[in-house]
Parts: structure tokens; sequence; C-alpha cells
């Protein structure tokens, strides 16, 4: 990881000079803190937080596909994102309402789920198709009403996710949410592994199984949110660093969820050096998280096959 940080930190479309870097360049400086460094830093911290919030998402819905679409986040960021571009003007502007609409969505979600007294994880999931379906929904309306040439290619561009706007003066609330969210979740990452195995065991232990769940994908939520309100959607992460983390553990352990926050942060470096590295202009991240993730995925259901023929 600290290999990649490097690279990561030295890629890119302006070079950097160590001797200049030395000799105190301002312009030097001003590239390598203000675009290179908070790039680095949103890499490794978002696909840390991606792949740590997968887990959770894995472990609380007992589904190895589960990812941030089955409870309206990315598609939630994806309308407010678009209502952005549409409405507002500024980068900043586009970051606050694509989070304002993830955050809005998982409210409804988690609100429906709440008038079921229950605690059923069905009915968040039930809840966040629906809530899925009408935000698609909405995004359609509004890349209808898109310039074709100017703010529907920004809609689509933001949707298959780059870290090519991120700079130092736009991360930082961002940031500091990601680490608050992370910091509530990983304390109770015994109780949320607890949450995969049967409820009357959970609740003999002492774990009020309702209100954790609802406790821990919110938190998962918001993680997800700040970070995707930054980047776009970027595909794959949240899926792929959980089951890559169990394939090294052999078993959903305590650590588990450290270790695919680390193979998040991994990832999503390894793909924004190739985005910015593999072509003259630079291309979306998400192509290079799906080229990993698609074969994966389908390995994964080559899998889970065999094992029932077994």
């Amino acid at each position: 990881m600290a290999a990649l940080a490097a690279a990561s930190l030295s890629v890119g479309k302006y070079p950097l000079s160590l001797r200049e870097l030395a000799d105190g360049n301002e312009l030097q400086w001003r590239v390598f803190w203000t675009l290179r460094a908070s790039r680095t830093c949103v890499g490794a911290v978002g696909g840390f937080a991606l792949g740590a919030a997968g887990f959770v998402y894995q472990t609380v819905f007992r589904n190895p596909l589960a990812s941030p679409d089955i409870i309206g986040v990315s598609s939630g960021a994806s309308a407010g994102a678009a209502a952005g571009i549409l409405f507002l003007s500024g980068a900043a502007a586009v970051t606050a309402s694509s989070f304002a609409g993830a955050v809005l969505a998982v409210a409804v979600v988690l609100g429906l789920s709440a008038l079921d007294k229950s605690g059923s994880k069905n009915t968040i999931v039930l809840s966040g198709i629906a809530v899925h379906s009408l935000a698609q929904t909405g995004l359609m309306c509004l890349k209808l009403t898109a310039d074709p040439e100017r703010q529907l290619a920004s809609i689509e561009y933001w949707i298959m996710g780059s870290l090519n706007g991120v700079t130092g003066y736009s991360i930082g609330g961002n940031l500091l949410l990601c680490a608050l969210c992370l910091a509530a979740l990983f304390p109770l990452h015994r109780q949320i592994i607890l949450l995969s195995g049967d409820e009357g065991e959970a609740r003999m232990l002492g774990v009020s199984v309702g209100r954790l769940r609802l406790f821990v994908l919110l938190a998962a939520t918001l993680t997800v949110s700040s970070v995707v309100s930054l980047t776009g959607l970027i595909s794959f992460i949240g899926l792929l660093a959980p089951h890559g983390a169990r394939l090294l553990t052999k078993d959903n352990r305590p650590g588990t969820m450290l270790l695919s926050g680390l193979l998040g942060g991994v990832l999503l470096m390894a793909a924004d050096i190739l985005a910015r590295s593999a072509a003259p202009t630079e291309l979306p991240v998400s192509i290079f998280t799906s080229l990993l993730g698609a074969p994966f995925l389908i390995f994964l259901i080559h899998r889970q096959a065999r094992k029932k023929l077994k």
C-alpha cells in the first residue's frame, strides 16, 4: 500500500521533480499538496472506507453480493449529483448535492423499515429496492432535461466515477465524516459479525439486533456517501475487497473487516494510477475496477454453483 501511495504521488500529467521540491519550487509544491497528496489520500481512505462498508453490508445482509445499491445510496447519490449539475454551479455544490441525495435515499429506506417493528433485514432490502427504482427514475428524468452537449456528458462522467476533480480544498469535510463513521464501526466489529449468525443467539448475548443493524447500516452508508459524493460512483470495490479478505483469512474473523478496508485502498489506488497513465487522456476509475470486478464476480458465481452441485 505504501508503494502504491508513492506511485500515486508521482504519476500525473504534470511531472514532479524531487530536486525542485527540495529546492522549494512553489508551483511544484502546490501541485503536490493540492492535487497529488489529496488525490492519494482520497484513494487510500476512500478505498478503505468502501472496502470496510462492503464488509458490513455483506455481513449484515448475509449476502455475498450485497453492495451500496441494496439500500439506495448509489442511486440517491447519482440523482443528487445530476440535480447539482443541472441546477447548481461549482464542484463543491455538486458534491454537496450528491451527498444530500445519498443521505435522503437512505433516510427514506430506514424510515420505511422502521415501520416494521420486527426489524427484519428483508424490510430494509425491499425498501432499498423501491427507493433505488424511484431514484433511477428521477435520474432518467433529469437526464432528459439536460443539455446533451455539456450537462449530460458531465452527469455520465460523474456516474462512471473519477478522482480527477479531487483537490485539497474539497475533501476536508467528507474525509472527516468518513473517519468518524469508521471510528464508530470498528469498535462494533464483533457485534457486526454476530449479525451474520442466528438472531436469537445474538439477542441471548445481549445484542439489540434491530437497533444495531440500523445503526451500522446508517454508519456504513454515510461512509460510502462521503466517498462517492467526492469521486462519483466507484463500482466493485465494496464487493471485491471483503471477498478478497475472506479468501485470505478463511473466515469472517474480526480482522477481516480491517483487511477488507486495506484491500479496498489498494484496489482504488491501483485503479486510479491506471486511470491516469493508461491513455493520453484520463479515464474513469470504474473502468479499471470493473475490469477487475466482473471476472471476479463470474468466479464467485461459478464457485457457488460448484458448491451446490457437491
